[in-house]
């Protein structure tokens, strides 16, 4: 028989001192009186981890693929873009639409986050008019980080600062070049980890509180 995990007050207090508010537990997990107390009296909360049918797995094989949507706005945007990711190297996954016909641009977002969530694709791409609304439909969906880019460093600032896997732009706001220029940047920046991944492992803490099963 295994040897039960065992949370002691060096292990919180190394959690707080690396800016986490939340440490996961499972059932079998022995957390001692004193870790307890710490956490209770310094703010850190013990969760419960994901349910087992989370999309999210903690790590997955990379795919190469760049999921792509749009509504009818940004149609024209899209289908342009398709053969520029696959100049870049990666495979396209369009999710819709496919005209240029009067569409509702959450019903897209959420499939190119979908496909994210799900390890069908690395990275996501939405278009509609302003790229506003896609990045609020796309941030509903569990583990995704959409980010609403205009410029080339708030393209890179998501990659590395954010590790944000959906970018959506905004057709009536930006030049197609301008989107080109915008979506090379973010493809081929990396996440620097560091100081920003306990940054982003508080984002991930926030949302596993509203996850089915989160203590209240």
């Amino acid at each position: 028989m295994g040897k039960r995990p065992l949370i002691t007050e060096k292990h919180v207090v190394e959690a707080l001192e690396a800016g986490r508010t939340t440490l996961i537990v499972t059932p079998k997990t022995l957390i001692t009186p004193l870790a307890r107390d710490t956490a209770r009296e310094r703010g850190l909360a013990f969760v419960d981890p994901p349910p087992a049918s989370s999309p999210l797995p903690a790590a997955r094989p990379r795919t190469h693929v760049v999921a792509i949507g749009s509504d009818h706005g940004g149609f024209g945007y899209k289908e342009t873009l398709k053969p520029f990711i696959a100049e870049l190297g990666w495979q396209v996954l369009d999710v819709g639409t496919d005209s240029e016909k009067s569409c509702d641009y959450p019903d897209f977002a959420f499939a190119v986050a979908r496909a994210v969530a799900l390890g069908k694709a690395d990275f996501g791409v939405m278009i509609d008019g302003a790229g506003i609304g896609s990045a609020m439909v796309c941030n509903k969906v569990p583990g995704i980080r959409a980010a609403c880019a205009y410029n080339e460093f708030t393209a890179w600032n998501a990659r590395a600062h954010n590790d944000a896997n959906v970018l959506t732009l905004g057709s009536r706001t930006l030049g197609i070049e301008v989107c080109k220029s915008i979506l090379k940047r973010f493809l081929e920046t990396a996440f620097e980890g560091g100081r920003h991944g306990r940054r982003v492992d508080k984002i991930s803490d926030v949302e596993a509180r509203f996850l089915p099963g989160a203590p209240s």
